[in-house]
């Protein structure tokens, strides 16, 4: 993918969330099984850094359990981070505006908090990075955020398991691309709350996230799969620093 297309797919999803971004919080006020499977594991006390926190709930619902570990948020939506800072009483939580492919936003985070991560979790955002590079060059950043033996989780969204979501895959033409300019498992799928939509999303498999494991560093420690009716909408990776 040249670096042309990989700008259009970006001011894409930019443009949806700017747009649609009261609309697509609306329907994620509950947070998926998985994620919930995710949160049971912990103790509490970890620090947490979350990529593409969008309106905050899985910080709001560690506090609800009670957890007391530093809680940052990281998301380039202004709308869903003005949501996301809404109802955190005493808890701690921080809260930056930073793109993931942003230059510099590695050392926002580092300025904000002071502190390598117990955990970091990008939930349902991978699959909106463009192109093998700049994911890999995302994920050797959160290498270097987290604390040695600390975890990085993360949730792909397996659209293709469900007849419904795969009904709203969209022609390229409609966003000025040609299917040959994008990768494999690259689709754009439409959105029809509130407005019509468009968004980028890239359909991983096991087999391609343990290859983007290895090349940054990283030991897969549990693969699972949850959400939807199903239970096989949400492909969930745990890494550990290798």
């Amino acid at each position: 993918m040249d670096s042309a297309t990989a700008a259009r797919l970006l001011d894409l999803n930019k443009q949806f969330y700017q747009t649609f971004g009261r609309e697509f919080s609306s329907t994620r006020q509950r947070l998926q099984p998985g994620v919930l499977r995710v949160l049971d594991r912990l103790t509490g006390d970890e620090s947490i850094l979350d990529l593409g926190c969008g309106n905050g709930e899985l910080g709001r619902e560690r506090m609800r359990r009670g957890h007391r570990g530093p809680y940052t948020g990281l998301d380039f939506s202004l709308l869903l981070l003005e949501v996301a800072r809404h109802g955190w009483e005493d808890a701690p939580a921080t809260f930056i505006r930073a793109g993931l492919t942003t230059a510099d936003w590695e050392k926002r985070v580092v300025s904000s908090t002071n502190q390598p991560f117990d955990l970091v979790t990008a939930f349902a955002v991978l699959h909106h990075i463009p192109g093998q590079d700049m994911r890999l060059n995302i994920l050797n950043k959160v290498r270097g955020l987290l604390r040695e033996g600390g975890h990085f989780i993360h949730s792909e969204w397996q659209f293709l398991h469900n007849e419904k979501l795969k009904s709203r895959i969209q022609s390229w033409e409609d966003a000025g691309l040609s299917p040959e300019a994008v990768d494999a498992g690259d689709y754009l799928l439409d959105w029809r709350s509130g407005g019509r939509g468009l968004r980028y999303v890239h359909h991983f498999d096991e087999a391609e996230l343990n290859a983007l494991a290895a090349a940054s560093r990283f030991r897969v420690q549990e693969t699972f799969y949850a959400d939807g009716q199903d239970g096989r909408l949400g492909l969930y990776q745990v890494w550990e620093v290798v």
